[in-house]
């Protein structure tokens, strides 16, 4: 798979790029959407994704660079070299995030109502983004067999036929994942719910499943004898199922009040 799109001069454009960049139109075509739904400020998340998004980079960056210090300790330019793959997700996530919630506490906005309308936004990139590891032949899993991987259309088994191996396509079962979370968290965040229900949901359900796939990959982030991402997934499916605790023992709390 050719991850070169496409050619300007001297200048390469590397569909990885070009998938991420459609990637972010497409959330935030969704993200308009749902501030339709909830008669909430477009303008406002512009604003702040034209911050969180940077910082998502950055953070997607350095989290990949930390785990791959070797790599990257005796030619250091290499760190500020993205076109070519290299951002962690949840690196990314936690680093947007917090951008988010510094620039909602300075300007007195509610970050848990925003974070609940991005998130679902935020999976939707995911989705379409893994796309262009495809394209670089990166994130796939194990070696498996010309008859496990005949199953799946003529252009993954390309994909995956990597030095005449082929490969999990372990982009594309968290490509799907991720859609099917986009949906689930579409229909919850457009029906009354508890705040902060929408975001919590994305880090368990993205959570449940990175954990599981991950565990296919052959080029996970190590932490020693550990995949960074499971242990990051096992830490966020602990953080949703907490937080789901506290809100069903706060309904049955008003239920029994409201009976009274």
């Amino acid at each position: 798979m050719n991850p070169i799109a496409f050619s300007i001069g001297n200048f390469q454009v590397r569909w990885y790029g070009i998938i991420i960049a459609i990637g972010v139109m497409a959330a935030l075509i969704l993200a308009n959407f749902n501030c339709k739904k909830k008669n909430y400020s477009f303008d406002l998340i512009v604003d702040i994704f034209l911050i969180a998004f940077p910082f998502g980079i950055v953070g997607a960056r350095l989290y990949y660079v930390i785990f791959q210090f070797r790599d990257y300790m005796y030619n250091p330019i290499d760190i500020f070299n993205i076109r070519q793959g290299g951002l962690a997700i949840h690196g990314g996530v936690i680093l947007g995030l917090a951008a988010v919630y510094i620039y909602t506490f300075c300007k007195n906005k509610d970050f848990i109502k925003v974070a609940d309308l991005v998130a679902p936004s935020i999976i939707l990139a995911q989705s379409i983004g893994r796309w262009g590891n495809f394209f670089n032949g990166e994130a796939h899993g194990r070696q498996v067999s010309y008859e496990f991987i005949s199953k799946f259309p003529a252009f993954i088994q390309e994909g995956m036929h990597i030095g005449g191996i082929y490969y999990h396509p372990t982009f594309l079962y968290e490509s799907i994942w991720d859609m099917i979370v986009c949906v689930i968290l579409v229909y919850v965040f457009r029906r009354n719910h508890p705040r902060g229900t929408v975001i919590f949901g994305y880090i368990g359900l993205y959570s449940l499943g990175r954990f599981f796939i991950e565990g296919l990959r052959t080029d996970s982030l190590m932490l020693g004898p550990i995949r960074v991402a499971q242990l990051v997934s096992l830490l966020g499916i602990l953080c949703s199922i907490i937080f789901f605790i506290i809100v069903i023992r706060n309904i049955r709390k008003n239920r029994n009040c409201s009976i009274e």
